[in-house]
């Protein structure tokens, strides 16, 4: 007759060293000291708490933007201690990413962190919808992005390590009405993402992607002021309220920190629950 089981048997050995492992977690892994980030568009909307989110954790910040930098981001970023370079660049450009990248590396002495956070949104009726919107629009939110991240991935194979996150949206998802081309740059956004995920994983970069919800942001500022689309928007909504930036930090930190190394083609929402309704 089979023995009965024992359940009381000894770990083997693999199994009593896991739990040394979990008794040795540091919330050091959340720290970025020492770390060198590039936010493009960082000094406007939610690039700015980008940014700042970075500079709390640790990392010096370049930002390259096509809007004139007015110091309040840099008043932010070097209030923690960090260091802050601007550099006024229209990433649409043909070699302007490249020279982001060069720029930074020569500035800073590195790279660590890409956040792919430059966006427009441009709205029509589907029927007055054409090139003159789509075409700036795949061109900011998806080519630009595509021509940095390459850029900068270069410089993290050869170090042998780094972060991408790139900034997808709800609609990456969904629809959404009056802007075919911001659905379809969001939704090539995570296609994008997956597909770097799958060849950089091996040099030790993570590609990660963090979709927002409805934020509470100056370009968001019509929506909010019209009580109708305002309230359908906030009744759809688990939290009940639009987000606010601050609430992005701490899922930025976390994918661009060493918390995350084992997290990489991910898509993060934070909705406060839109897409569960």
């Amino acid at each position: 007759m089979d023995e009965p089981l024992d359940h009381q048997q000894p770990p083997t050995a693999q199994a009593e060293q896991a739990p040394g492992a979990v008794d040795a977690f540091s919330l050091e892994v959340f720290s970025l000291a020492g770390k060198r980030a590039i936010v493009t568009g960082g000094n406007t909307g939610l690039g700015h708490a980008f940014s700042v989110a970075l500079a709390s954790a640790g990392a010096d910040v370049f930002v390259p933007s096509i809007a004139k930098d007015d110091g309040v981001t840099a008043r932010a970023v070097t209030g923690h201690g960090r260091r802050y370079v601007a550099m006024q660049a229209d990433l649409t450009r043909p070699g302007v990413p490249k020279q982001v990248v060069s720029r930074c590396v020569e500035e800073l002495g590195g790279l660590d962190i890409l956040v792919n956070s430059a966006g427009i949104c441009l709205l029509a009726d589907v029927a007055d919808f054409d090139r003159t919107q789509w075409d700036p629009m795949v061109a900011v939110n998806l080519t630009a992005a595509f021509e940095i991240a390459h850029a900068a991935s270069a410089e993290m194979v050869r170090q042998e390590g780094g972060k991408i996150v790139n900034i997808a949206s709800l609609f990456s998802f969904l629809g959404g009405q009056q802007s075919p081309a911001y659905a379809a740059t969001k939704a090539g956004i995570v296609g994008f993402t997956k597909a770097y995920c799958d060849e950089l994983a091996r040099h030790h970069v993570q590609v990660n992607a963090i979709a927002p919800g409805y934020f509470a942001t100056e370009i968001t500022t019509a929506t909010r002021s019209d009580l109708d689309a305002n309230r359908r928007i906030v009744e759809h909504i688990p939290a009940g309220r639009w987000g606010d930036p601050a609430d992005l930090m701490g899922a930025l930190v976390f994918l661009a920190s060493s918390a995350s190394d084992y997290v990489n083609g991910h898509v993060l929402v934070v909705d406060g629950g839109y897409l569960v309704r």
